[in-house]
Order: C-alpha cells, then structure tokens, then sequence
C-alpha cells in the first residue's frame, strides 16, 4: 500500500499519533499553529496542495518564531509540507522538508518514505533504495517500500553490473527504540479503509504461531496457519514464501513453486521466492529451470553461499541428466545429434552435444533418421539469446568449437554486454576471449562500434579477465590493437577518444 502523501499511509499503524486534524501530536503545538496544521490537513485533503504549502509555512514560521517547541511537532510539520511538494512533483523541496523532519526526529517513518519515492523519481536510484531499505528495517511490512525496493534492485543490476552493491551507501543500522516507536507522522485518515485491528490482530497471531511450528519442524501445522493467513492478506509475500519453506520440507515441490510464482507476480526480484523456486524445481528435477533460478539469485546478491553450492550441485545434476538423454553415447563438443526430417514448417531438431538455442541448419530426407553427426564448417549456427550462464557457456563452446566468428557476432549482437561478465562466470579462457576479439572486429565494428566499445568495458570486468589477458601472444596482443585501432576510426557518441585511451590502459596496451 503507498505512502507517499499522508492521507494513504500503510493500513498497519505506525504509532497512535494519526488522528484527524487538530487531534493527537497537535495538542502539544500553540493553538495558532494546530490550527493552521489543521487547516493545511483539511485543504491537503481535498487536493489544494498548493493552499496547503501556505497553510504549513505558517505554521513552521509561527512555531520557529516561538522557540523551545517540540522537535516531533515541527518534523511533522515539515513532513507534511513534503507531502505536498511530493504530490506537485516538486521533488527537490520534498527532499529538503524531509532531510529537516529527519534532522529533528531521526528515522521518522514518512519523511523515509517521502524521500524515497522523490529520489526514484528523480532517478535517485542508489539514495531511494536506502531510504526503502531503512523504512523497511523499521517496519518490514510496509509493502510499498518492499515493492520498490525490489524494483529498484532491479534497475540497480541492469544500471551498475553484479558489483551495484559496493556502489551504494551504508544502509544506516536503526536503532531498536526508532523501532519500537515507529511514529505516524501525520495527522490524516487513510483513503483505503484500514484492516479491522481485530483482524490484524489474528492475521499475527497466526504468522507467529505458523513460525514458531516451523522451529519446531512441524511443516504440516505451520502450511495450516499460513493458509489461514491467506485468507485474512493476500498481498503479504513472507506468507507465501514461509508456506514454500514448509512445502519443501514436506517434498511438495509443486505446491511450494506455485506458492513461489505468486510471490514473483507481485515482487519479481523476491531473492528467498528465486531460491526457494529454485529447490523446488530441482526435487522435480527440472534441473535446468533450476539452474535459471539460482543464476537468478546469484544475479541480485552474488554473495549467496547456499545458492553457489547449489547450482554446483544442480549443474552436475543436470550435465548428468543430459547425458542419461543422450543414450551411452560420450557427450563430444564437436557432435550435435539432430533429427533429420522430411520438409515442412513443424520440423523438431533433437540436440545434445549442443546448447539450447544453437541449431544447425535442418537436413531433409525422404526419411526420419537419427544419427550424430560432426558439424560441418558450411552449416550455420543458429543463435537464440541464452537465459543463464550455462546456456551460455554452452553456446560459447559450439562457436569456438567450429571457429564460427559470424554466429558469435550474432550472440554478442543479442547480448546485453552488461549481462557479460556474469554469463561468463569464472569460464574466461584464451580461446574465447580471442574469438570474441575477432568477432567484434570482422563483423561489428564497422556496423556498431558503440556495441563493441561496451563488449570490450564490460569483457574487462569478467572475473579471469586478468589471467587472459597476461597470457595473450604478441600476435594475439597485435589483434586487441587492431580492434581498437578500428574503434578509433569509427568515432560513437557512446564513448570519447578520452574513454577509449582509458580502456586500452585496462587492456594493457
């Protein structure tokens, strides 16, 4: 539920200090300033924002000028003020009035929540995600600020690379009593009308009942208290990642994805609904979603121990499995079984040897035979864009495999090259990195040398970039030159002569 503007804060309560205008914390101000802060509450109210701006300037003006008041009547007054300026879109005096309510009352939870929301929509990404990420240390059932945490997390990834976290901040530590106050802020009603507390009040006993069976590993008891739950709030996603939780050690594995895919609808980088997805793919060993879903929380937080042991572990399941599919026969790289049909629109190729999303060109014959067969330097690969790092890996192997730099022009020519060093992982070897050199010069610098200038920034950030690199030839060495040599012929808006100089020190030449 959004709380950008007073009038609809969470339908949780954040202290006993919201009442309608007039009441609660404005008893403590001068009658002349309550007085203007109700007014202000009243014009908010019916959308006047404007009139209401006036409303509590005055009133700020008027209690300044008395001195001595009370820092909380004076942050939210000056919260309130924000909440205006943030309904007219004027974001940068929302942020002032918001660093002076939290100066006067630090981890006040609407300015947090008021700032948040003015940073991300002025793109603030790094200072709205701490500003989310302390509001929700102070209250975690806050759903607007988990949504837009998780939406943010996601822009952070697609903006700065698996490396977005070292770019932020300190997230601060709350204190436990900014905790337990978890003061309101306003003095408005809500347009939603808020959870009965009797209602509310079941919907935590029953949460903690359900957790405190898991502890006690009774997963039958606690699916039951979470499905109740459910039948009081819908829209809280820890229920439904919990029931996983449960159902995973019950060996339900459909029951805990499905609980999973409704988290992901509602927060699609829900990091423990990617884990716990993943898991339950595997005890239905579909061990390649499995895989795509560790990848995937690997993606959002790299430091994951338990998913970096997993996907090993998913991974040997799967290369297992593959093989089991292939028959006896010995997987070999530079084999593709594919099935050979009889011309027409519905034709399915079977492969093995080679990844999802590579094909070779179909063979027809009067009849359907199945053989393995060495893929031939006149048939094409067929790339598709790889959804995770094995798939990746797996196409890499094909194109270096057969030499194909026309086929690896296609894959870096679909690939996001920020995505490129964790599609590589660990996996940077000479071959590759050669191959991608000289894809990037025969095929694609002439037609976008912006995209070979971000391959190239974003090849150097792999994780054995280094290695390579120190144990490239003179020759080989004399082909990175070359490709940045084209690159400077080719000038781009996308990078400067300046930028280019700097990269060429990264690759050492």
């Amino acid at each position: 539920q959004k709380s950008e503007s007073p009038e609809a804060e969470s339908s949780k309560s954040h202290g006993a200090e919201s009442q309608s205008g007039g009441g609660g914390s404005s008893t403590s101000l001068p009658p002349t300033a309550a007085k203007l802060k109700s007014e202000g509450n009243e014009l908010f109210k019916s959308g006047q924002f404007g009139e209401a701006v006036l409303k509590y300037s005055e009133a700020i003006e008027y209690v300044i000028g008395l001195g001595g008041q009370s820092p909380d009547d004076l942050s939210i007054l000056y919260s309130n003020r924000a909440a205006c300026y943030l309904k007219e879109g004027n974001c940068n005096n929302c942020i002032q009035d918001c660093n002076r309510a939290l100066e006067l009352q630090p981890f006040s939870l609407k300015p947090l929540l008021r700032r948040a929301m003015a940073n991300e929509s002025m793109e603030r990404y790094r200072q709205a995600y701490i500003d989310y990420k302390t509001v929700l240390q102070i209250d975690s059932s806050i759903q607007a600020a988990n949504d837009s945490a998780n939406r943010i997390t996601k822009t952070l990834i697609d903006q700065d690379g698996p490396s977005w976290r070292e770019k932020l901040s300190p997230i601060p530590v709350v204190p436990v009593a900014a905790q337990l106050h978890r003061w309101d802020g306003g003095n408005f009603t809500s347009e939603k009308q808020p959870t009965s507390e009797k209602a509310e009040e079941k919907f935590k006993t029953l949460k903690t009942a359900g957790n405190d069976f898991v502890k006690k590993g009774k997963y039958e008891e606690a699916v039951n208290k979470y499905s109740e739950c459910m039948k009081l709030n819908t829209e809280e996603c820890t229920i439904y990642t919990n029931r996983a939780l449960c159902y995973l050690k019950l060996y339900k594995y459909e029951e805990a994805k499905q609980d999973c895919d409704h988290v992901l609808q509602i927060e699609d980088s829900n990091i423990k609904a990617f884990y716990r997805r993943a898991l339950a793919y595997k005890g239905l060993q579909n061990y390649q979603a499995s895989v795509d879903d560790f990848n995937r929380v690997l993606l959002i937080d790299p430091n994951v121990l338990e998913a970096k042991k997993e996907l090993e572990e998913v991974t040997q399941l799967l290369n297992v499995d593959s093989s089991a599919a292939a028959g006896s026969q010995q997987k070999q790289r530079k084999k593709i079984t594919i099935q050979e049909v009889s011309e027409c629109d519905d034709q399915e190729e079977r492969q093995f040897a080679a990844p999802e999303g590579v094909v070779t060109d179909h063979v027809t014959s009067k009849e359907a035979v199945q053989e393995s067969v060495p893929l031939k330097t006149s048939e094409k690969l067929r790339i598709s864009e790889p959804s995770n790092a094995y798939d990746f890996g797996q196409i890499i192997n094909a194109v270096n495999t057969n030499k194909d730099k026309a086929a690896c022009a296609d894959l870096l020519t679909i690939i996001d090259p920020k995505k490129m060093p964790v599609l590589l992982s660990n996996k940077l070897e000479g071959e590759i990195f050669l191959i991608f050199i000289q894809s990037l010069e025969y095929y694609l610098v002439g037609k976008d040398p912006g995209l070979v200038y971000q391959h190239l920034f974003y090849l150097s950030k792999a994780e054995r970039f280094r290695v390579v690199l120190a144990l490239l030839s003179k020759n080989e060495k004399e082909q990175v030159q070359q490709l940045f040599n084209s690159l400077s012929e080719n000038q781009n808006h996308q990078y400067t002569l300046e930028d280019l100089e700097s990269l060429k020190k990264v690759y050492e030449l």
